[in-house]
């Protein structure tokens, strides 16, 4: 008789996701219970990052939970159920966000809570110092190039140009910056961010917000056009 492999013990980021879909938690509302920044948080949740005995302890003390109780497992769903979401978008109907460096049109964006969030850019950064320090955030990226040429600059590969047609996929937590070439004025790019994070589009247009702010630049509609232009509540 064949012996199934033991499973491995779920690590603490995993857990600790469990723990916020159980009780229905954004991430900004657990950060707000735990007292624990909601960058490290979501490190912690993606295995980048962990606590000591005395932090977990205290974890615990926050949540009103005892060590046994945090460390409790979910039952598993057997079945995923159909969601049947659909998002039909253009370009009029998408969320824009300026900064210095881009143009961003969030596409769909009326689907709360959905892990890919596609995104129409336009390129206007045309050096590392006119972009300034390289974005990390959460998850994977694919970038597909509809106009111009671009420069991907990236925490440990050398930079490379991609030419209309050409795209890339990338680890979204290295270090990365897309510039326009030297012989363009301008960009204009597809890309498609996804991650387990279930507020990876409120996590972007924080990012956004940090850059706008850092660099004293301000977009004449204001820093962020916050709801769609037209869209039902998703669902």
């Amino acid at each position: 008789m064949s012996v199934p492999p033991a499973q491995s013990p779920p690590t603490l980021g995993a857990l600790l996701r469990g723990l916020r879909s159980r009780e229905g938690w954004t991430l900004k509302e657990m950060s707000a219970r735990i007292g624990i920044p909601v960058s490290t948080l979501s490190k912690i949740e993606h295995d980048r990052l962990t606590l000591t005995y005395d932090k977990l302890q205290q974890l615990g003390q926050r949540l009103g939970m005892r060590m046994s109780e945090l460390f409790a497992e979910g039952e598993e769903d057997t079945a995923q159920p159909v969601t049947a979401r659909r998002s039909l978008g253009d370009i009029t109907r998408s969320v824009r966000v300026e900064t210095p460096n881009y143009d961003y049109h969030y596409l769909c964006t009326e689907l709360r809570r959905k892990r890919m969030v596609p995104v129409l850019t336009t390129i206007r950064a045309h050096s590392s110092e006119q972009f300034g320090e390289l974005v990390r955030h959460s998850g994977e990226e694919f970038l597909y190039v509809l106009s111009g040429r671009v420069v991907v600059h990236t925490e440990f590969y050398d930079p490379v140009t991609l030419e209309p047609g050409q795209a890339l996929y990338i680890d979204s937590s290295m270090g990365h910056a897309y510039l326009a070439a030297e012989d363009c004025e301008q960009a204009e790019v597809l890309a498609v961010m996804s991650s387990q994070e279930e507020e990876l589009m409120q996590s972007l247009l924080t990012i956004h917000e940090e850059q706008r702010l850092g660099t004293g630049a301000v977009n004449e509609n204001g820093p962020t056009d916050a709801k769609p232009r037209r869209g039902k509540a998703g669902r």
